[in-house]
């Protein structure tokens, strides 16, 4: 059996219904994180787990247990929020012994384990510091150390990077999936961040609409999105209507490339920017650049051509291939084509 098991959980707000038929099961140990944009439903989900809001619907398994009536402060979990909410009067060790306290764990236990969790995010130096004496990144740590210093059966964590800047963030990610691992403690996180969402999880379960739209590990989601929403979210697609017939698609009267399929009827046709490349010869579209943009490790160039725009992304290992302006040809091999039905999308 999973350790935890989230069973079609459903919560509405009067006549809103921000949670639908929302059923997962997470393994001990694993890094699950909850994506999607503003007003999905994943921080109702996460706070339904923490039982800060009650489910209209469904279950929350633990370990066995059922917990969905359980209140928050007995189900022992470790809940770290953006805000981070320390209590500016304590000291850093004193703000993670709180918890331990309020347990009335033995003094003696209690110092060496606030010693450990300190030890853990490397803030032992700043054990007598006050939260307004700490760096933002600082701050994030004393409230995982916090977290985990009862030694919770799960982690939750509600965009707990938001307030940080870009590149602290990026810092942060790589700590907390190393600590993640180190202490082998079940995670799941909300997040709005792509990119975030997988670099530190196991598996990624999209939401759109208080609804899982997909699940899987990143590299498989990424790849194998399903249909529209899924691939332009969790990163850029080009993404086409088309009709599929046999091993091609037909997008704007063009016979496209695309591995045998049983999908047939309209689809959308999904190619990935990095996916795409300039040539010279037996291109599958011609068009001029509309615009070329340079992000630093990559160039992005937006091409007109007669099935739409097509966007391409070059790494930035030489000078560009192109220039705003320019008539060029595209090609892409058809593996790398992904295809799914408009029916199902909808």
């Amino acid at each position: 059996m999973a350790f935890l098991i989230l069973e079609q959980l459903a919560k509405k707000f009067g006549d809103y219904t921000a949670v639908e038929d929302f059923g997962l099961s997470v393994e001990k140990g694993e890094f699950v994180c909850l994506l999607g944009p503003s007003g999905c439903g994943k921080s109702t989900t996460l706070q339904m787990v923490a039982g800060f809001v009650q489910p209209t619907v469904g279950r929350i398994i633990l370990d066995g247990q059922d917990i969905t009536d359980v209140h928050p402060s007995k189900r022992g979990l470790g809940v770290v929020f953006q805000s981070y909410a320390l209590f500016p009067h304590m000291t850093v060790a004193d703000n993670v012994a709180f918890g331990l306290q309020m347990r009335k764990v033995p003094k003696v236990e209690c110092h060496a384990r606030v010693d450990e969790a300190l030890e853990l995010v490397q803030l032992t130096a700043l054990a007598k510091r006050f939260p307004k004496e700490l760096s933002g990144g600082q701050r994030q740590r004393v409230a995982l150390a916090r977290a985990i210093v009862v030694k919770p059966p799960i982690l939750l964590l509600d965009e707990p990077m938001g307030a940080l800047d870009a590149l602290l963030r990026d810092e942060m990610q790589i700590e907390l999936r190393e600590l993640q691992k180190r202490i082998g403690i079940t995670t799941i996180m909300v997040t709005h961040d792509q990119a975030e969402a997988m670099t530190l999880a196991n598996r990624i379960v999209l939401m759109g609409n208080g609804r899982i739209q997909q699940v899987g590990a990143p590299f498989d989601m990424y790849e194998q999105p399903r249909g529209n929403f899924v691939s332009t979210f969790l990163g850029r697609a080009n993404v086409f209507s088309g009709t599929c017939s046999g091993g091609t698609v037909v997008v704007s009267g063009r016979h496209l490339p695309a591995e045998s399929s049983v999908i047939t009827g309209s689809v959308d046709y999904i190619i990935r920017p990095e996916k795409v490349t300039f040539t010279t010869q037996d291109a599958l579209v011609t068009g001029t650049v509309k615009t070329r943009v340079f992000l630093g490790h990559r160039w992005l160039y937006q091409v007109e051509t007669p099935i739409g725009v097509v966007e391409l992304s070059e790494a930035n290992i030489a000078p560009p291939s192109a220039n705003e302006g320019d008539n060029v040809g595209l090609t892409w091999s058809e593996a790398h084509v992904r295809i799914t039905s408009q029916e199902e999308r909808r």
